[in-house]
């Protein structure tokens, strides 16, 4: 995985600690196995984040660093993963939940009105909660589950891309040095 990359976004660990809604963590982002960037601790912080960002509750990104510290995987990356659910895409990834809950369940999915207010969720929330709760986390452990084993495939992909790509280099040095 282009681990340059990631360290190139990666939050300061004090950004992190200064987060108010990270902030009863104390100092269990001080540790060092919390920031390692392998194949293990970033495919598991896929998991952990995706996982934290398809539930309909609020604090994920608290849920996200204790799945991480519990998991031994990256903070950060765990923890910027939950925004996938951003207020711009969360009322269509939970509207997708509740459909995919509701299929599960056998009922019928209610259809969104023109214009989704606060007001229409309360009249209906007892009818949504149950499709929402299992279809989020039916979707929660799909995207935990695709999200690693793609981490994975693609770690393993590109670290085999550059021992080959070292291989070609050292064979042409021995060549040039040979002829």
């Amino acid at each position: 995985m282009p681990r340059r990359l990631l360290q190139r976004y990666m939050p300061h660990p004090e950004t992190l600690r200064r987060q108010r809604s990270l902030r009863l963590l104390g100092g269990l982002t001080a540790d060092p196995r919390l920031w390692v960037l392998s194949r293990r601790s970033v495919a598991n912080a896929f998991s952990v984040g995706l996982f934290s960002a398809m539930l309909p509750i609020p604090f994920q990104m608290a849920l996200a660093a204790c799945g991480a510290w519990l998991t031994r995987c990256n903070l950060p990356l765990a923890v910027g993963l939950v925004w996938i659910t951003n207020p711009l895409t969360m009322p269509l990834i939970f509207y997708g939940n509740y459909r995919v809950g509701a299929w599960v369940m056998g009922t019928r999915a209610s259809e969104a009105p023109a214009r989704v207010s606060t007001r229409w969720i309360a009249e209906r929330m007892a009818d949504i909660l149950p499709a929402l709760a299992v279809g989020s986390v039916l979707m929660a452990c799909a995207a935990a589950l695709a999200g690693n084993v793609a981490i994975r495939l693609a770690w393993r992909w590109q670290v085999s891309r550059s021992w080959k790509r070292r291989h070609r280099r050292r064979r042409r040095r021995e060549a040039d040095d040979a002829g």
